[in-house]
């Protein structure tokens, strides 16, 4: 439920509007907007009279709403969330630019990576430390020595970092880490998103193999009900019938997402096609439509990667794409603004 309040309203009566809903066992989030400030309330409002509420002299209407998703939900909070990384703005029309590789395997291979894509354009480093792999005898990442490196990678570059989280058990390791990724493959961790819910640290939530906007929002719901509210949502593509690329970019994520939630939306042109030549058009696409930001896989040497080799770029190819994609973001914003 919504409750639209009347311009400059009585601190007093809303003070005391929100202590009755608190009584009623709800949940009272406030979105200050340039000319109103709505009221989301989230719990059983079956118990509430709205009749009564719309009678309150501070109160201009109260609006029932179907989704079950309530906090990323755009109606309840109608501005673009923007989350602050370490300076790193992401969302609300600021662009984040993330790079790196897809796993961590030597302190040469993060650091030299890391100078290259931040040279580039890139303003977030990505490394993974613990690899979920398809198969049990693929290479299943560094772990708690690949976080050391990364943020070896961090003090040499000062560049924010991006990892994968697995497990429940392994979050007391990411203290120090700026943003925890949540893989396609945890969405529906329940467990685990309640406790990164808990956790003071931006969450880069990616889309399941099969699910649906809803579910991802859903999942998104399971983190910021337990009162973190930094979540991005990642499209890193879905499983269809096609099988000449990894996974098919759903590009239309992407309006369709900022329609329905005020949470940025990234784009991971890397995973959803698993091949490198097409990671750049795909990554322009993106931008093209209005995405707030890219997730791109970059190696040294793509042929001899531990993992994931033929979807990373080479860092000269990064370089060549960050500045196209830095010109057609400015494109889009500035038609935005027309």
């Amino acid at each position: 439920m919504i409750v639209v309040l009347k311009p400059n309203p009585n601190q007093a009566q809303l003070d005391n509007l929100v202590d009755w809903l608190k009584k009623h066992e709800i949940t009272v989030h406030t979105s200050n907007g340039a000319s109103q400030v709505l009221l989301g309330l989230v719990g059983d409002t079956s118990v509430l009279d709205i009749d009564l509420i719309k009678a309150l002299d501070i109160v201009e209407d109260v609006k029932r709403i179907q989704e079950p998703y309530k906090a990323a939900n755009r109606k309840f909070h109608p501005l673009d969330t923007v989350i602050d990384i370490n300076g790193v703005k992401v969302g609300g029309g600021h662009f984040a630019m993330i790079a790196g590789p897809c796993s961590i395997e030597t302190e040469e291979q993060i650091i030299e990576v890391a100078r290259a894509v931040k040279a580039a354009g890139a303003n977030l480093l990505r490394g993974g430390a613990f690899k979920p792999r398809t198969s049990p005898y693929s290479f299943q990442g560094l772990r708690g020595q690949g976080l050391k490196l990364l943020l070896e990678a961090k003090k040499d570059t000062g560049l924010p970092v991006v990892t994968e989280i697995m497990d429940l058990s392994q979050l007391d390791l990411f203290e120090d880490v700026d943003v925890i990724q949540v893989g396609a493959r945890n969405m529906q961790n329940f467990e685990l998103l309640k406790a990164l819910g808990h956790v003071d640290k931006p969450v880069l939530l990616k889309r399941g193999l099969a699910n649906t906007y809803q579910e991802l929002l859903m999942s998104a719901e399971y983190i910021m009900s337990g009162g973190n509210e930094k979540v991005m949502l990642c499209e890193r593509g879905i499983r269809s019938f096609e099988t000449y690329t990894r996974n098919i970019l759903d590009i239309g994520a992407v309006p369709v997402l900022h329609k329905l939630s005020h949470l940025p939306v990234i784009i991971d042109p890397s995973h959803a096609t698993g091949m490198s030549w097409m990671v750049p058009t795909m990554a322009l696409g993106a931008a093209a439509a209005g995405a707030d930001g890219l997730i791109i896989e970059v190696h040294n040497d793509p042929a001899h990667a531990w993992c994931d080799g033929p979807q990373s770029l080479t860092p000269e190819a990064f370089a060549e794409l960050a500045p196209k994609v830095k010109a057609l973001r400015k494109l889009v914003v500035d038609n935005a603004q027309d």
